[in-house]
């Protein structure tokens, strides 16, 4: 069910192997590591392509024909950083800085690699090395399919280039298998999303007005590449979800690195000394928003505190009941807590049915096994009060079972969840 994701997770399989984590283990590190490494690698890609877009070609003198000659190149020791080495540099530091950025840095999720693909496929056009950078595009759509929308930002900065259009059709043909398999798959994994919101479209404004604020003045072939890679993509996938709803912030991340090329000039260019404090005042919300992303308030649910809270309420050999069925994923990654409490409504495992959630069983034999008079105890895991009830029948049966023939016990709220303790009439603790 997960295709887009496939090469994703074929490659952390290789990740754990090689690291030694086993099945008990969560692995955070080694989930989310390779994640940090993908975003150092798109920042110094950022630099590279700001520093080729502002400074001379290997070897010196002037980047195209008819260009004026610029100082840069790499700094050697006895010399200054030119005007290249400051926009590459302040262009990469500012990709690292941006929030977004940072919380895809933090999650063990392909998104990171995506960006650095782009942004690595960016520089390869630019030195108009074809089959590279056919490779590395199709790499970063195999990562994720919607890679393939930076193909419209790069034909702008092409320029029609006949080896550009054919690295771009060599792209396309080698997503076409993915994207038959996906397509097979897009009710699944994308149905939960609707129109894009008045945020996503306001959000979106702000992208367009800074990204043209910052242009002005700014190097024209930077411009002339930042620009679209900023605004093609979301704003193409923005038009598409008009129609079919497909529209999330993260698929389209890498055109946050438009956004650093622009940044990265006009902080180079910036003169007086008014400019750094300036800077200073603005980074103090950045600092308070990474500080932020970096603590369980950050995301919708905390699975750790859930299985913390299980512990404490559980006795080894109790049912443990998941509202709705999804919720399951909070004590996978808890495997020896799992391991000790009885999943009453699982008919198959994870495993067994080779699915990322296992199989329940019906309405009826959820209601059955409910009424045993063996079951004495339910730990409960639900959703956030609020939320609305899933209307499955299933979902229905497990409530009114508990409902009317067990006594609530206690509840203990958690980041993004319930964990609550059921019991027979007369048997709470």
């Amino acid at each position: 069910m997960d295709a887009v994701h496939g090469l994703y997770y074929l490659l952390m399989h290789a990740v754990f192997a090689a690291t030694g984590t086993a099945a008990s283990d969560p692995g955070l590190w080694a989930l989310r590591l390779p994640s940090v490494a993908a975003t150092a690698l798109a920042a110094s890609g950022v630099a590279a392509v700001a520093h080729h877009l502002t400074g001379p070609p290997p070897g010196g003198g002037s980047s195209r024909p008819g260009a004026p000659d610029r100082s840069g190149g790499p700094a050697r020791p006895g010399r200054r950083a030119g005007p290249a080495d400051r926009v590459a540099v302040s262009a990469g530091v500012a990709y690292a800085l941006l929030p977004p950025v940072q919380m895809y840095a933090q999650e063990g999720r392909s998104y990171a690699f995506v960006a650095a693909a782009v942004v690595w496929a960016t520089y390869l056009m630019l030195r108009e090395r074809w089959v590279a950078y056919a490779a590395v595009l199709v790499l970063g759509c195999w990562l994720h399919e919607f890679a393939v929308l930076a193909l419209p930002a790069h034909a702008l900065a092409a320029r029609r280039s006949r080896g550009w259009r054919l690295a771009a059709g060599a792209v396309v043909a080698a997503l076409l298998p993915l994207a038959l398999v996906s397509a097979r798959q897009a009710q699944t994994q994308l149905g939960w999303l609707g129109r894009p919101s008045w945020q996503d479209w306001a959000a979106y404004g702000v992208l367009a007005a800074t990204s043209l604020l910052l242009a002005r003045g700014a190097a024209r072939d930077l411009v002339r590449v930042a620009l679209p890679l900023a605004l093609v993509p979301p704003g193409l996938l923005l038009a598409v979800s008009l129609v079919h709803p497909w529209y999330v912030d993260r698929y389209v991340l890498y055109a946050l690195a438009g956004l650093a090329l622009l940044v990265g000039a006009r902080l180079a260019a910036a003169r007086g000394w008014w400019v750094w404090p300036l800077v200073g005042v603005l980074l103090v919300p950045v600092g308070f928003w990474s500080a932020w992303l970096r603590t369980p308030e950050s995301r919708k649910d905390d699975a750790r505190a859930v299985a913390a809270a299980v512990a404490e309420l559980a006795r080894p050999g109790d049912e443990v009941l998941f509202l709705p069925s999804r919720r399951r994923e909070w004590l996978l990654s808890s495997p020896e807590l799992y391991g000790s409490l009885s999943d009453l409504a699982l008919s198959r495992t994870p495993a067994a049915s080779r699915s990322l959630q296992g199989v329940e069983r019906t309405p009826e034999q959820i209601r059955a096994a409910l009424l045993d008079p063996a079951v004495d105890r339910v730990v409960a895991l639900l959703d956030p009060a609020g939320q609305p009830l899933d209307g499955y029948p299933a979902e229905a049966v497990k409530r009114q079972t508990l409902v009317s023939h067990f006594d609530l016990c206690s509840v203990m709220d958690v980041r993004g969840a319930r964990v609550a303790l059921f019991a027979r009439p007369g048997g709470c603790p």
